[in-house]
């Protein structure tokens, strides 16, 4: 239906090695379909696509520090003892998390500088 709107066809001719090049930066950019990368390029003139393997990583590291503090403080409530490896656990994933969220704000600065 949105393209009933547009009425005006706009060409133009490639090289095949433009051609490849174009193809290339279309499949960075996540857009599947030609035809809205070029025109997200032409209206916007930048396309910034986001990894979120990253993201996903940090979530299951969290899920990982959660489980571990829940089960922790299960036997910590059943004995009332505490010991100095749980401890060395709960550190060591929050040691994962803390390297995980400062990649993620490395990636995502570098995003910026990029899009500057």
């Amino acid at each position: 239906m949105q393209n009933l709107n547009r009425s005006i066809a706009m060409t133009f001719r490639v090289t095949e090695k433009e051609r490849d090049l174009i193809r290339c930066r279309q499949k960075q950019s996540g857009i599947r379909n030609m035809r809205a990368y070029l025109l997200k390029m032409a209206v916007d003139g930048r396309v910034i696509y986001v990894e979120l393997d990253s993201v996903r990583e940090m979530n299951r590291l969290l899920s990982n520090a959660t489980n571990n503090i829940n089960q922790i403080s299960k036997r910590v409530n059943e004995t009332g003892n505490i010991y100095a490896a749980d401890i060395d656990e709960i550190v060591a994933r929050l040691d994962d998390i803390w390297s995980q969220q400062k990649e993620i704000l490395r990636r995502l600065n570098a995003i910026l500088e990029i899009a500057k």
